[in-house]
């Protein structure tokens, strides 16, 4: 399963420093005065940096070419250092830190280059991330207690023991990373009995948590949907559009999930997709984000 901080679209903001020193007052002088021969060198600098940040994924095999929303190269002056600070800010599924600092790394070696004529001792030093903001981390509650979770398999085949269950694993898989433990897997067949049945029973058994894998597909026997629904004290649609709309960038076919979220009393009950990818995705989506719901609605177990 795909790593989840790399996964959703979210504002970051990193901030790298790069610290160049020079031998004495004279070379800050010269730069103050700009006599360094090649016009404003902090100028030269702050475009060095820019258009470092911006073609980072050119230069790094691993990193990645992102659109950057906002950047800026300051230039400090503190005694015999200039200190040089770049502030990258993007919409992005993967972070930036990276880009920030290839930017500083840049941008101070544009000063060095611009000073060599007057200074032969300029060094380059404490190339370092200050700030670094965004990604799924800035979205993970810190939960005072357990979350009593429950994983259902709605699958004729797989409770018939013709094929292995997938889905559920990865489910728990995602779970697992996000530090919530499983206390209930099972695997039931596509009926809308059974599947009440076994969602009231752990509802009745003050779950807080309960996640149906398949049965939210177009066959006739994808019933998930019309067997939760009516339980439900209290949709919450916002849950299963994301799923859809975080699925529709990989797979167009996302849109034809029929996958419900809600409350009933103090159980959440997420319904996701039965194939291994879409339970994949789903979770991706949702997690660590749908974890909230029991920071701001249902802080207390049930009957506390």
């Amino acid at each position: 399963m795909k790593n989840t901080a790399f996964s959703i679209t979210t504002h970051r903001t990193a901030i790298a420093q790069a610290t160049v020193t020079v031998s004495g007052m004279e070379t800050i002088d010269a730069i103050q005065d700009k006599v360094d021969g090649k016009g404003n060198l902090f100028e030269v600098s702050r475009f060095a940096g820019m258009l470092a940040v911006k073609r980072t994924g050119d230069i790094l095999p691993d990193a990645h070419t992102i659109p950057i929303d906002f950047c800026e190269v300051r230039h400090t002056i503190d005694g015999l250092n200039i200190i040089i600070e770049v502030e990258v800010q993007a919409l992005s599924r993967v972070g930036i830190s990276t880009d920030a600092m290839h930017g500083a790394s840049i941008a101070a070696l544009a000063v060095y280059d611009g000073l060599k004529p007057v200074d032969k001792e300029v060094e380059i030093s404490g190339i370092k991330l200050i700030k670094n903001r965004g990604g799924a981390e800035q979205y993970r509650d810190h939960l005072d207690r357990e979350i009593k979770t429950a994983v259902v398999v709605c699958s004729d085949s797989i409770s018939s023991g013709t094929k292995k269950d997938e889905a559920g694993k990865a489910i728990m898989e995602g779970l697992a990373r996000h530090t919530v433990e499983v206390n209930d897997y099972s695997i039931i067949r596509d009926e809308i009995d059974a599947i009440r049945e076994k969602v009231i029973a752990l509802h009745d058994d003050k779950y807080d948590m309960v996640i149906l894998c398949g049965g939210t597909g177009l066959s006739p026997r994808d019933v998930t949907p019309e067997a939760v629904l009516p339980l439900l004290d209290k949709e919450i649609p916002g849950i299963a559009e994301a799923a859809r709309s975080f699925g529709q960038q990989h797979m167009p076919y996302a849109m034809l999930s029929r996958s419900v979220a809600g409350l009933k009393g103090n159980t959440l009950i997420l319904t996701l997709p039965g194939s291994t990818r879409g339970a994949e995705e789903t979770m991706d989506a949702l997690f660590p984000f749908v974890l909230h719901i029991f920071k701001v609605a249902l802080g207390r177990r049930h009957g506390e």
